[in-house]
């Protein structure tokens, strides 16, 4: 057994609380913290913004990808597109599909997430039929089988639990029915379109296991359950079924917005909601070092108020090692409570090891994004 040091300390001129209240001489605040918002941390209270550089040199940097520029050649198949992020335990991808899949998917490497960025589809799986739209997160549970048939063309983002799988966050103090009551998880019937799907036509199935394919043809179809019992199934929930922690007067950190939990990585949403009202309070996320989290946003909709010149369908990553937060003009624009509202949707991937872009991902990469914290002069 082992727990972090213990020893609440103050020095200087400091806030009576994080991220509100800043001393009038430095109204920079930066969190250096540990692991991924859940372990101790320090607030400094600085002089000049911690992301003002003024030069940058060597590979530990900021960087933008535009994921609607990846090539992924509209397959059929999930396991044919390449793998723009990855690590051991996590894969990140993006899907093109127009026609329905035909063959059968299952993943033997681990649970699959699905995010519906763009279209809608009918989903075929062990577990039954669920129609989807966009918007919608899918767990797809390690070895289901499954397929799509969309209704119009889709563009879906896959996160990979590398032999592993998806949890749900402890609420803690705010309780189980806090942010998504469980009972809005939707799960797959077996209604009269699954039935429909049954088969004595051959049909094939596409496992993965360590990353490589192999195709087991059946004279029949073998999504052919006529009911299931148990406590494991498909599940899917939508973003518009998130109802976002909040509190006027302290700006809270990215982990109260976890949506699924793996051992390795977490996976948040942040949607609408309104801005912190009062004075003190800080408005925009705060510059903080994440130093044991790698950290990827997805961006699906609406306009995020911390960043600058970012389109629905980029992506941007955030090594762990450096001091982060909003662009100048963002900050700006919290200091004045310009907004009283945010409007954005994103996903969020927060990895405790380092995650490696594949070449699909660097093709698309614009790389003078390390430059846009710096003020124009």
């Amino acid at each position: 057994m082992r727990k972090w040091a213990a020893f609440p300390l103050k020095e200087g001129d400091i806030s009576r609380q994080a991220h509100a209240d800043f001393p009038e001489q430095a109204i920079y605040e930066r969190e250096a913290g540990r692991s991924g918002f859940f372990g101790p941390a320090t607030h400094f209270h600085h002089r000049h913004a911690p992301t003002g550089w003024s030069d940058w040199q060597g590979p530990l940097r900021p960087r933008l990808f535009d994921f609607n520029a990846v090539n992924s050649n509209n397959t059929a198949s999930p396991w044919s597109v390449p793998t723009l992020l990855h690590n051991a335990h996590c894969k990140f991808r993006t899907w093109r599909l127009t026609d329905k899949m035909s063959r059968l998917a299952r993943n033997a490497d681990g649970d699959e997430l699905l995010f519906i960025h763009e279209g809608s589809a009918e989903l075929y799986c062990d577990y039954g039929h669920l129609t989807l739209r966009d918007g919608d997160y899918v767990v797809i549970p390690r070895s289901t089988m499954w397929r799509l048939e969309p209704s119009e063309p889709m563009l879906i983002v896959l996160i990979e639990a590398t032999n592993d799988s998806y949890q749900l966050p402890e609420k803690g103090l705010v309780g189980n029915h806090a942010i998504f009551d469980p009972a809005m998880l939707d799960t797959p019937k077996i209604d009269e379109a699954f039935k429909a799907q049954y088969s004595e036509q051959q049909w094939q199935v596409e496992v993965k296991r360590h990353n490589e394919v192999s195709v087991i043809t059946y004279p029949y179809n073998p999504l052919d359950a006529i009911g299931w019992h148990g406590d494991l199934a498909v599940m899917r929930i939508n973003w518009r079924d998130i109802r976002p922690l909040m509190s006027h007067r302290y700006h809270l950190p990215p982990s109260a917005h976890t949506t699924f939990v793996a051992q390795r990585f977490v996976v948040c949403t942040f949607v609408p909601r309104p801005i912190e009202s009062d004075p003190g309070a800080l408005k925009v996320p705060f510059y903080h070092n994440n130093d044991d989290y790698d950290e990827v946003l997805f961006y699906h909709a609406g306009d995020f108020f911390s960043r600058d010149n970012i389109e629905k369908g980029m992506v941007t990553f955030h090594p762990a090692g450096f001091t982060h937060g909003p662009h100048p003009k963002a900050f700006q624009a919290g200091q004045e409570y310009r907004k009283k509202f945010t409007d954005e949707v994103a996903v969020m991937l927060d990895t405790r090891d380092a995650m490696i872009a594949g070449d699909a991902a660097v093709a698309t990469e614009n790389p003078d994004y390390v430059n846009s914290w710096k003020v124009k002069p």
